[in-house]
């Protein structure tokens, strides 16, 4: 059986001292892919560790974008650099862009626009996106539908979805891949149930967003991809299928969903 963590923050700093361990029991789990993030907007910018990772380790993938929390770092040189990595044969997804209404760490003004911006370059480019939405579905949903429309919406993936089915649904009849994260594992996710039990099998992705939000049982340490296993076998449960099989089919969703 084989996984892939369609999502991983591997270049942090919380990585630096054991990177070659979470490496080793990442493999050992059977979590042969990985989709590391970078984010050349930050003000401590991660790109450069995180394209030596992904070159360094047959099956990772590259994934560059702004988040909406560094929005209001936008510039002409921070979009030539994220052009550059987006470049890179290594890099297969825009992302992870869009909207964060929780935090407002950007203006939510500044985080419309440079969510607008990037998803004319994935047009551009004519690459996949990751969206992050936290608290902003609604003014999400309305600007992803009048793009839609205008067919002027790239493909992409709805990230660490948190939404309910119902919201599920509006993604999914735009064509949205949907990727559960350790939440789904989480004792309070009642709603989260429903979009892992009916999601189609060839829309669902698994990740773990790591180091953030760690599955069941590993709740309080650091995540890590090792730990896509537990969320996916919890996804696997919720819908009754055979691991084996199920396991090939994420793969292959990922693969599609990525490229």
């Amino acid at each position: 059986m084989r996984l892939f963590d369609s999502h991983a923050h591997l270049a942090l700093d919380r990585f630096a001292d054991d990177l070659d361990g979470v490496l080793s029991r990442m493999r050992a789990a059977g979590v042969l892919g990985c989709m590391v993030m970078c984010d050349p907007g930050d003000l401590e910018p991660d790109h450069e560790r995180a394209v030596e990772i992904v070159k360094n380790n047959p099956g990772f993938r590259l994934a560059a974008g702004i988040h909406p929390h560094n929005a209001r770092n936008w510039s002409d040189a921070r979009e030539k650099t994220l052009r550059g990595l987006l470049a890179l044969p290594e890099c297969t997804v825009l992302g992870e862009i869009g909207l964060d209404y929780h935090y407002d760490l950007s203006p939510r003004d500044t985080q419309r626009e440079v969510f607008e911006r990037q998803l004319d370059l994935a047009l551009e480019l004519d690459m996949p996106v990751q969206m992050h939405i936290r608290e902003a579905h609604g003014d999400t949903m309305e600007l992803m539908r009048a793009r839609y429309k205008a067919g002027r919406l790239p493909r992409g993936i709805m990230h660490c979805f948190s939404g309910s089915w119902e919201t599920a649904k509006v993604y999914l009849s735009m064509g949205y891949y949907i990727s559960l994260s350790g939440v789904v594992t989480f004792k309070n996710a009642n709603k989260l149930l429903d979009v892992a039990r009916n999601t189609p099998a060839d829309r669902l992705l698994v990740e773990t967003d790591c180091p953030y939000m760690a599955p069941v049982p590993m709740r309080g340490n650091r995540n890590e991809p090792a730990f896509v296993t537990y969320t996916f076998a919890r996804v696997a449960e919720l819908r009754g299928e055979d691991p084996e099989a199920f396991a090939e089919q994420l793969w292959e969703n990922t693969a599609r969903a990525n490229s």
